[in-house]
């Protein structure tokens, strides 16, 4: 199918989801329109993990720094959120996929949060996909709450200064659980992470596209896949090393 090599293809596919204002604004809508509009990218993507059995899917819905954004595109990035909740909850329990919010709790307006915290708990038994929704998210702030987190552990004597590692610190984070993203897509022509998995990100393939999110379907996500397949990943060793350890 498609020439992709199932042997090959990324356990966790990481999305930023740009470009939904400047697909409204081409045709002359509003940014809620394109926010809308990218939902049905959504769906795709995760139609396309549970055929290519890609078990993990993070999604940047929205960073700490949206908020800065006018009020009346906050709410209505919440209503949308909510409606995608409500809509594709039975669906998601049908097909296996598990919810994960990835993010902090603090500052979500409470009915959202309500509906967040259902969706993770009505889905915490799916096995074919974990979804992760990265919801109030932020990177730098993730880190910092790793750390705070991990102070607090050592002044309670459930830790040691020197205990600390990047291994530990890791197991403070909102991904502790879950691997590391092996590919990381962006659409919308940017190039830049933008305060999305800094920590989780270190040894990522990084895919950008000029393809505006709601415009993005199965056939970009495949040719992101099969620019993933065309990368060597070394993780710090050579070329010869890893051909001989594929041997």
């Amino acid at each position: 199918m498609h020439d992709l090599d199932f042997g090959r293809l990324p356990r966790h596919v990481a999305i930023i989801m740009d470009g939904n204002g400047r697909w409204a604004k081409q045709r002359l809508r509003n940014r809620i329109f394109g926010h809308e509009e990218g939902t049905s990218s959504v769906r795709e993507v995760v139609k396309c993990c549970l055929d290519f059995n890609i078990p993990y899917l993070t999604l940047y819905a929205f960073s700490k720094e949206n908020w800065q954004r006018p009020e009346s595109e906050v709410k209505a990035l919440w209503r949308l959120l909510m409606r995608f909740l409500k809509q594709e909850m039975q669906e998601m329990l049908e097909k296996g996929v598990r919810y994960r919010h990835l993010g902090d709790e603090e500052d979500i307006p409470g009915e959202a949060l309500d509906l967040i915290r259902d969706a993770v708990a009505r889905t915490a038994r799916a096995d074919r996909l974990v979804l992760g929704l990265a919801i109030n998210y932020g990177g730098r702030q993730e880190i910092a709450r790793a750390a705070r987190l991990f102070a607090e552990d050592v002044l309670k004597g459930k830790a040691r200064p020197g205990d600390l590692s990047p291994e530990v610190l890791g197991r403070y984070l909102f991904t502790a659980d879950l691997p590391d993203p092996d590919l990381m897509i962006r659409t919308g022509g940017e190039r830049r992470v933008s305060n999305f998995l800094p920590w989780q990100l270190t040894y990522s393939e990084l895919y950008f596209t000029e393809v505006l999110w709601p415009d993005f379907r199965r056939e970009h996500f495949i040719e992101a896949l099969h620019d993933y397949q065309n990368r060597e990943r070394r993780f710090g060793r050579t070329s010869e090393q890893v051909q001989e350890e594929s041997r």
